[in-house]
């Protein structure tokens, strides 16, 4: 079940992997110009990497962009020699997929095709392969390939190649396909996600990879093998896992001006860089729309005067014991000049141990995050 994508640096010279992220027109924008805007669906630390590998490690420097305002993708190749797509590096799905010339739908006619029969290197698995996610579907085929990220390869890497791209979703999204970052418990098992083949191969020196996100002018990055610490200033907060699925670790409580206003009894929340909003159940999102006077217009959308944002409170999520704050200006998004709207967005899916959250970009752009694989945990820290 991926989560919904709508709701969803070289530092340590020698060992890191780093892409940096670059802005785009944002996928409003671009449906705002067509006139299709309401038609679209809304809905080294001691404690870090202690898995050290001795091989060279690569360093990647492909761009990213920034999609939907505060969302990012960026670019790898597939192939041999190598085929270029814009993914979605996203933490809430394990699958790399791009679309495939035997795709005749309108989101893979409109985007680059993957074309097996210009590379020497792919190899047929002829296994079907479908993936649902909170705003679009793909169905296809795995297959393994050789997969460039930046000067990193992987051989042998099991990718999917659309044939099917229903809906309009994919058909606006400025990138071609999705690399997944979560856990192979959620992938087949013939399809090892592309990290934990970076990792069996050792590739880095260190199991983790890391988010700097930044909607400023300053360049955003994704790093494989290190940490960079000019992204973030103050400590680093190590938070354990609480599923090894996707990246989920356990809220203690969500407040506004020290009043715990949601998730009064702690609640599970991923971490997902292929969610743009701050998504969390109905009835807590009300109630904080409520709460901080933000008001539903006609639509459904919550909306409140520009001028006001600065007056609105920070909503805190207090984990594993610290307080991470995020400000209306983070939470408040501009659609255009003297409109604005919430970016907090309700959702109706719940985990086992309580209701769950989806930390998308809006928070993930307030902090930088490390996704630690060799002791299953999250750094976050304040971005610089």
């Amino acid at each position: 079940m991926k989560l919904p994508l709508l709701l969803s640096l070289v530092v340590l010279t020698q060992s890191l992997g780093r892409i940096p992220l670059k802005r785009a027109k944002s996928l409003r924008s671009r449906l705002q110009e067509v006139g299709l805007l309401e038609k679209f669906p809304r809905k080294f630390p001691s404690n870090v990497g202690s898995k050290y590998f001795k091989s060279p490690v690569k360093v990647i420097t492909d761009p990213l962009e920034n999609y939907l305002d505060i969302e990012f993708f960026g670019s790898i190749s597939i192939g041999s020699p190598p085929q270029k797509f814009l993914v979605l590096f996203d933490t809430g799905s394990s699958y790399l997929w791009v679309p495939s010339v035997n795709c005749s739908s309108e989101a893979c006619v409109i985007h680059t095709r993957f074309n097996p029969q210009q590379s020497s290197t792919y190899r047929a698995i002829n296994q079907p392969v479908s993936i649902y996610y909170g705003t679009g579907s793909m169905a296809g085929f795995l297959a393994n390939e050789t997969v460039h990220v930046g000067s990193i390869q992987v051989h042998n890497q099991t990718i999917g190649l659309s044939e099917s791209e229903p809906g309009s979703f994919f058909y606006y999204a400025p990138f071609d396909g999705i690399l997944g970052l979560a856990f192979p418990s959620i992938a087949a098992p013939t399809a090892t996600p592309v990290f934990d083949n970076i990792m069996n191969h050792r590739l880095v020196s260190v199991a983790l990879f890391s988010f700097c996100l930044s909607l400023e002018k300053r360049k955003s990055f994704v790093t494989f093998g290190g940490i960079d610490y000019s992204c973030f200033f103050g400590k680093l907060h190590w938070i354990p896992l609480s599923s090894k699925t996707y990246w989920q670790i356990s809220i203690d409580s969500i407040t506004v001006k020290g009043q715990v206003i949601a998730c009064p009894r702690g609640c599970q929340a991923v971490i997902d860089t292929g969610t743009s909003l701050l998504a969390g159940p109905l009835g807590s999102i009300i109630a904080i729309h409520d709460h901080i006077g933000v008001s539903e217009d006609s639509n459904g959308e919550y909306v409140v005067n520009c001028r006001t944002k600065n007056n609105l409170p920070d909503i805190v999520f207090v984990i594993n014991g610290i307080k991470f704050p995020v400000s209306a200006k983070a939470y408040i998004l501009q659609m255009r000049q003297g409109y604005c709207r919430s970016g907090l967005e309700g959702t109706f899916i719940p985990a086992s141990s309580g209701d769950l959250w989806i930390l998308g970009e809006i928070f993930l752009c307030q902090y930088y995050s490390v996704f630690d694989r060799a002791n299953n945990q999250v750094g976050l820290a304040h971005a610089a």
